[in-house]
């Protein structure tokens, strides 16, 4: 559980690392099925349900920047979601009407290579009725300055919903020129392997190409307070409640004051963020290529 100085860290500057979440054997064990996923990718031309294809992926040099809602295509990654000791320090950050998860997906970045992700808020993907909502980064590799780790700005969740869309459509990323935020100042969440780091849903936070030798495997969990009800609506209300890991059904969304710009008209590069954020003219983070 967390102390009252960790809950007071989170509170103020909006994300918070705690190490030693999961053990060796599980790591292990997350790392072997990642590979088997990624080795799958080789029968893979494009993008599909399970796959985001980095630039670049041949059948015989798979490249996948990202394994998408593992939770859904591999039990250990639905029992990770749910195990007590995450679950008890979700309650802890999102309040007592209990824990759903929304959603999962894995990033890697490949030694050398690995898509930057633009500066944005999860906050603008997907808007609630209220906003206690985090994110989970499940850390499977030591997070170094330079594999690509990723990158906040403290107490960025205070402010505004910045703009995320480009010529009227999303696009999923901010411009960074229209940020007010010293972007010199952001936060890279450095911790081992077994760590997990938990951020705010309106956080300002992005993440740099890997430009080490060695890889950055992110599993990423997406979870909301029980009565906080997404305002694009639910499409299936059983689908819905099967994703509660603690707490009880409701159908009484709880109302809250925050700032929303819904993600509308969607982006013309539909899919994962790195397929949206393909539109972004005005990058902070270059892709280089790397030997």
């Amino acid at each position: 559980m967390l102390s009252r100085k960790e809950i007071d860290h989170y509170r103020e500057t909006g994300w918070l690392v705690v190490e030693d979440m999961l053990d060796q054997a599980t790591l292990s064990q997350a790392r072997q099925v990642i590979a088997e996923f990624v080795a799958g990718a080789a029968k893979v031309t494009q993008h599909d349900k399970v796959y985001d294809l980095e630039p670049g992926h041949r059948p015989e040099a798979p490249r996948v920047r990202r394994i998408k809602t593992p939770h859904t295509n591999h039990r250990l990654f639905w029992e990770i979601a749910k195990a007590p000791k995450l679950v008890g320090i979700l309650e802890q950050l999102l309040g007592p009407s209990g824990v759903r998860l929304h959603g999962s997906k894995i990033n890697l970045k490949a030694p050398q290579f690995g898509s930057p992700v633009e500066w944005h808020q999860d906050w603008a993907f997907y808007p609630h009725t209220n906003d206690d909502i985090l994110a989970v980064g499940v850390m499977l590799d030591d997070m170094l300055p330079e594999n690509g780790p990723l990158m906040v700005m403290p107490g960025s969740h205070k402010g505004p919903t910045y703009d995320h869309h480009l010529d009227g459509y999303f696009s999923g990323a901010i411009d960074p020129d229209k940020l007010d935020l010293d972007l010199a100042k952001a936060q890279p969440l450095i911790a081992p392997a077994g760590s997990m780091s938990f951020h705010h849903v309106r956080l300002v936070h992005g993440s740099a190409q890997n430009t080490s030798q060695r890889s950055r495997q992110l599993l990423l969990y997406e979870y909301a307070a029980a009565d906080a009800w997404p305002l694009m609506g639910v499409k299936d209300i059983a689908e819905f409640n099967e994703r509660l890991v603690s707490g009880q059904p409701n159908i009484t969304p709880r109302l809250a004051d925050a700032p929303v710009r819904m993600p509308l008209p969607p982006s013309p590069h539909q899919g994962s963020i790195y397929e949206n954020q393909t539109a972004a003219k005005n990058r902070y983070f270059k892709i280089r290529e790397l030997a």
